[in-house]
């Protein structure tokens, strides 16, 4: 029977057969700078057995898991502290001005509310028929402002008046709630803006470094067991060569 021709491993320099390892030219990338940083002076056409080959495999496969999980951890650290940082604190406006409040300002929103409703309108048409039907007709015999109104309309030009103002001081105020939302708006958006930027750092280190060190995983493990299969078959093929020399 013909001898198989024998390699010698770079590492201990024992001999194996061809399918029992690798030349360094055809490993991956990863896995030759592990070689060349503990044997500086290999050479493309240097040969390595798999069991120290499966070594140099789990290494680089520990190294791209701890590359990984630092990147992944750097990546959550980062956008910890931008859900965590006070400059984009969000407030809310509506508590913050109700707690602003004085009295006079609680006294205008309330005039401004009442002021713009249809309770007002029906109110105050309701005051000035009874108004004119009492000095018009007399009734109970009282007439203290007989036509054409002067009294009422005083007492419309002196509502008017107070009016006004406060309806403006209310305004002001919605004014000034306009403002505070707007600028807590834009806070938000800020941090929405630096969130979506972080989580696509995240999606992007995804798909450009741990899908590849996935495969490249997957590949090595791919490898591995092509690797384990060869020498149980090279085993079998022994045992039988010895069987059948024995019969």
């Amino acid at each position: 029977m013909k001898k198989k021709q024998q390699y010698k491993c770079l590492v201990d320099n024992k001999e194996t057969e061809l399918l029992n390892g690798m030349f360094f030219n055809d490993l991956s990338s990863g896995i030759k700078r592990l070689i060349k940083k503990d044997y500086p002076r290999v050479k493309d056409t240097d040969f390595i057995c798999s069991e120290h080959l499966i070594h140099y495999r789990l290494v680089n496969i520990d190294n791209m898991y701890k590359r990984d999980m630092h990147q992944n951890a750097k990546l959550n650290n980062k956008l910890t502290g931008v859900m965590e940082n006070d400059k984009y604190q969000i407030i809310d406006v509506s508590e913050k001005l109700q707690k602003s409040l004085t009295f006079g300002q609680r006294v205008a929103d309330a005039v401004a509310h009442f002021g713009g409703s249809w309770t007002f309108i029906i109110s105050f048409i309701l005051i000035m028929i009874i108004w004119i039907i009492i000095n018009l007709l007399h009734v109970f015999g009282v007439s203290f402002d007989p036509y054409p109104f002067i009294l009422l309309n005083l007492f419309l030009s002196m509502v008017a008046a107070i009016q006004a103002p406060l309806i403006l001081m209310s305004q002001n105020r919605s004014d000034e709630y306009e403002q505070m939302q707007s600028q807590n708006d834009y806070h938000v958006n800020l941090k929405s803006e630096e969130e979506i930027r972080m989580l696509h750092s995240k999606l992007d280190h995804l798909i450009q470094q741990d899908q590849p060190n996935l495969l490249e995983i997957q590949r090595i493990q791919t490898e591995m067991l092509a690797s384990i299969e060869r020498q149980v078959s090279e085993l079998r093929e022994k045992e039988n060569n010895s069987e059948s020399d024995d019969n």
